[in-house]
């Protein structure tokens, strides 16, 4: 397991309920990188077609449990390694995302179509490179981690920022047991220093024991509900 950094700063005193009248933060640019200097900011990429429940749980468990400042939706436009079939628009899945997340430290940005980027080792690097006083923490759900080593360049995806996985049925247990856990096994984590997470030298992950949610972005499509879901996690048809 990799040594955790000593925690020399304290993330912003916001309260991680839900805020229905406050308005969206600002998305991050590129060249605004000294806004987030010194900042512990977790990153959640995906389609989010549509943002859902189980986005913004995954969301305020890590500004709970990784001690983060801000969490980032990093609304794709094309995930590569999905079909184009049934993806709304951009500006369809950026409004939903803005419905659902409803919370002044999560911000719903198109940074990747700003920086041109498709794969996540791509964005990963312009943001490193447009934001370097900020502390990056990459977010995924235990699928995604049996999946990552289909990634273009993953280890260097493990190599370049902490990584923090939640538990999602029924992948957490093979996903343990996969190709990327066992590749990174010595840069794992215990769940009891995940707040040091952030900041930490790269190859560092960490499984977290959260609570599980039920949403999922498939069956909410399947269920016609394309619009995206509100706080509470409640389809917007």
């Amino acid at each position: 397991m990799g040594t955790p950094a000593p925690d020399a700063r304290t993330p912003h005193a916001t309260d991680l309920t839900a805020t229905h009248g406050t308005a969206l933060p600002t998305p991050p640019r590129p060249l605004a990188g000294g806004l987030w200097r010194g900042l512990r900011v977790g990153l959640l990429g995906g389609s989010f077609n549509p943002a859902h429940g189980g986005h913004r749980h995954m969301s305020l468990m890590a500004l709970r449990m990784l001690g983060l400042d801000e969490v980032w939706w990093l609304v794709s436009p094309q995930n590569p390694l999905k079909s184009l079939d049934g993806m709304a628009p951009l500006a369809q899945r950026m409004a939903g995302a803005a419905r659902a997340a409803k919370h002044p430290r999560i911000r719903v940005s198109d940074i990747e179509t700003t920086m041109g980027t498709r794969y996540t080792v791509d964005t990963l690097a312009g943001l490193k490179r447009h934001f370097p006083g900020t502390d990056f923490v990459w977010l995924m759900g235990a699928d995604n981690l049996a999946q990552v080593p289909h990634w273009r360049g993953w280890t260097r995806i493990f190599g370049m920022v902490p990584v923090a996985i939640f538990p999602r049925q029924p992948y957490s247990v093979g996903a343990l047991g996969g190709k990327a856990a066992r590749r990174f096994a010595k840069a794992r984590w215990q769940m009891s220093t995940a707040k040091h997470l952030a900041g930490a030298k790269a190859p560092a992950w960490v499984f977290l024991e959260a609570p599980l949610h039920p949403a999922s972005a498939t069956a909410i499509r399947c269920q016609g509900g394309a619009g995206g879901v509100d706080h509470q996690g409640r389809i917007i048809r």
